[in-house]
């Protein structure tokens, strides 16, 4: 078959360099407009009525054949356009007709209806048999709005219809998509076209002027930085000329000498105080304080460095938060208020009445927060974590805010702990809380500094120092964790943190 195929196409190839070739005029019609004929109804009349159905489906068809084959009647019954009349044609079958398709095997009655057509002046197509046809049904190829009918002047169906596969495959099948985009295009620019080139004109000169402005604050910029660059120098060669660099070496020395022997341990202890606060929320209080306490540093230097070195370190933290994409603005922007207002409260009853009164509120928070921790390690273990309703948004970072300023701690252990126990996100809960954070911290440093000052400036450096190197690394961390280990961390933490204060109470 294939070597049959290759030997037709060669004799067509020499047949179109020897003959003639195709003066068949291309046109295509509206079919749905106009009724059609078909004389026979086997093989070649099914591929007839086929082929007109295929390409306009809503074309009035009317078949006549003494023999209706079983494809032919089930096409007509899933169109209603589709008529049969099962009998021999009879010359009046060509009344109102537009075109007639001949597909019988006998060539006399072919002849004999192509006659009776011409007659009535109608457009006859006579299956195989090209010298009577004035036009032939070739091969289509169809991608959405597109159609391409291929001829080849009735002389080799085959490769015509090898044509039609090659254009098929190779036609993209989004065709149709870029017809109709240019075709907006067209609608676009009907009517004043000419003012509408023009203003792509002066668009397109507008983007060119554009460039070349940009070019230039590029060089700018350049020029700019050589200059910057030229001015750092200079004053670095009158600064190293005029200032003697023995006594900055000096002076670096005894700075050095002043500060304490614990000053890089407090700076460790601000770096991982930072670290537990910013990959789990919570736990920046506790955990320097702890550390502190091991070191030595002095009781009284330890609630009041705690806050003031934790507004940088939660601005450095709620900054980094806020980069990686783990703020919710909503929360944030419900928490910040209630929490800056229980801030300022508790720092100025503090520090109007001291720490005896703190005292009886931190076995409370103590004993919540345990209760919290516990149902936080149970939450670890269940499969799926439901999110539950929860309202009192405003009064838990008023109570939050407020706590951790009377008591030296607490907005991240119950803000925190209680609104991830509620279901909610753990990465989103922390970059939220601790933005946050760095207000009600800031508040409560405020209320301090204006009401007691601030002291032990060693200690609050090393804090600064330690957690501003830790805050963008504990970023990072929120929310890759597992769940189950960010939950069981969590826990761990309240849970240790509830009993060293109950523990330390009675």
């Amino acid at each position: 078959m294939q070597q049959l195929e290759n030997i037709e196409t060669e004799q067509f190839a020499e047949t179109v360099n020897t003959q003639e070739k195709n003066h068949l005029f291309p046109v295509f019609l509206k079919l749905e407009n106009l009724k059609v004929l078909l004389v026979g109804a086997g093989k070649v009349g099914l591929e007839k009525l086929t082929a007109i159905i295929h390409n306009a489906p809503a074309t009035e068809v009317t078949v006549v054949a003494d023999k209706i084959s079983a494809e032919v009647k089930h096409l007509a019954q899933t169109h209603d356009n589709i008529h049969i009349t099962d009998r021999l044609f009879q010359a009046d079958d060509l009344d109102d007709k537009n075109i007639v398709v001949i597909a019988v095997d006998d060539k006399e009655t072919s002849a004999y209806i192509r006659a009776l057509a011409k007659e009535k002046r109608l457009l006859v197509n006579v299956a195989d048999t090209p010298d009577q046809c004035d036009f032939y049904l070739g091969s289509i190829v169809q991608k959405g709005s597109l159609k391409i009918a291929i001829s080849t002047n009735g002389k080799s169906p085959t490769v015509a219809k090898r044509i039609k596969e090659v254009l098929q495959t190779a036609l993209p099948a989004d065709l149709d998509s870029v017809i109709n985009n240019l075709n907006a295009i067209r609608n676009r620019l009907s009517g004043d076209f000419e003012a509408k080139v023009k203003k792509l004109n002066a668009l397109t000169k507008s983007l060119v002027e554009n460039e070349q402005a940009e070019k230039e604050r590029k060089w700018r910029r350049v020029a700019t930085y050589s200059l910057i660059v030229f001015a750092s120098m200079l004053i670095g060669h009158f600064i190293f000329y005029y200032i003697p660099m023995q006594k900055v070496a000096d002076g670096a020395v005894s700075l050095y000498n002043s500060l304490d022997r614990t000053f890089l341990i407090m700076i460790g202890a601000g770096f991982l105080a930072q670290l537990v606060d910013g990959a789990l929320g919570m736990g920046y209080g506790v955990t320097s304080a702890t550390i502190l306490l091991s070191a030595g540093v002095n009781l009284s230097a330890i609630s009041s460095s705690i806050h003031t070195a934790e507004m940088f370190a939660s601005g450095a933290s709620g900054y980094s938060h806020y980069k990686f994409g783990n703020v919710n603005k909503k929360l944030f922007k419900i928490l910040v208020i209630p929490g800056v207002i229980g801030a300022v409260a508790g720092a100025y009853l503090l520090s109007k009445y001291g720490d005896k009164y703190a005292n009886y509120v931190r076995p409370f928070m103590a004993v919540y927060t345990l209760l919290i921790g516990v149902r936080i390690m149970m939450n670890a273990f269940r499969q799926k974590l439901q999110q539950k309703k929860f309202k009192n948004y405003r009064v838990l970072a008023l109570a939050g805010g407020f706590l951790d300023s009377f008591s030296g701690g607490g907005w991240g252990p119950i803000v925190t702990t209680t609104l991830i126990s509620r279901g909610r996100n753990p990465k989103y809960v922390i970059g939220s809380i601790s933005l946050t954070e760095f207000f009600v911290t800031l508040a409560s440093a405020l209320t301090f500094f204006s009401l007691i000052g601030v002291s032990h400036w060693q200690v609050i450096v090393a804090l600064i120092i330690g957690g501003l190197t830790a805050a963008p690394v504990a970023a990072k961390l929120a929310g890759k964790l597992p769940k189950k280990i960010s939950f069981i961390l969590l826990g761990l933490l309240v849970i240790t943190w509830s009993i060293k204060i109950l523990v330390k109470i009675f």
